[in-house]
């Protein structure tokens, strides 16, 4: 299996992604700072970003990425929306957002130990993608480390889950729109690179 292992901050530089969209906190350089001077990009290198980008934020590799394109293609509605949708149903992604790790990819290492369960049974896999009505659970020999490592404090639950702190229990409502997101995305770009 393939492991991005790119750095971190450089790579949110060089996007101009935000690293707290990431999970990240990021510590000012005391380094003078360089002024970059960037030719004029092309509309290609635009779209080229745009991609990179929403691969980047939620940690998928371009194999994985263009099943998830083809599939957002073929569901009724506008395909960038789609993608995005199908991009935060993602089970690490859902983690990330309840609280429950600091990253996304703190959260895909939860689901590979077991920590996490999905209907009532252990789910090793973070990639499976959520449906309306789905619960997820904390694993009852996990439940008092979580309650010991205290949830991920100022993290805004989205409207598209429900969380039980007393249980450490959520629960997909509804399937996530594009107003739940908190970051800068044009996905019509990344749909205009795919569809040449």
């Amino acid at each position: 299996m393939a492991i991005s292992r790119t750095p971190v901050f450089k790579r949110c530089n060089y996007l101009g992604i935000d690293p707290l969209v990431l999970g990240y906190s990021h510590k000012p350089s005391i380094r003078k700072a360089k002024t970059i001077r960037r030719r004029k990009q092309s509309v290609y290198a635009r779209q080229l970003i745009e991609k990179q980008k929403l691969r980047f934020i939620y940690g998928v590799l371009e194999k994985q990425f263009r099943p998830i394109y083809a599939r957002a293609e073929k569901i009724d509605g506008i395909t960038g929306e789609n993608l995005l949708t199908l991009l935060e149903l993602r089970f690490d992604n859902a983690i990330f957002r309840l609280g429950l790790s600091t990253t996304r990819r703190e959260g895909r290492q939860l689901i590979n130990h077991g920590h996490l369960m999905l209907n009532g049974k252990r789910v090793r896999i973070p990639s499976v993608t959520l449906r309306v009505g789905d619960v997820i659970s904390v694993q009852e020999k996990s439940i008092q480390a979580f309650r010991l490592r205290k949830l991920v404090q100022n993290r805004k639950i989205p409207g598209w889950l429900t969380f039980d702190e007393e249980k450490l229990e959520a629960k997909v409502v509804t399937l996530p729109v594009k107003s739940d997101i908190d970051y800068d995305i044009t996905e019509s770009a990344v749909v205009e690179l795919y569809s040449k």
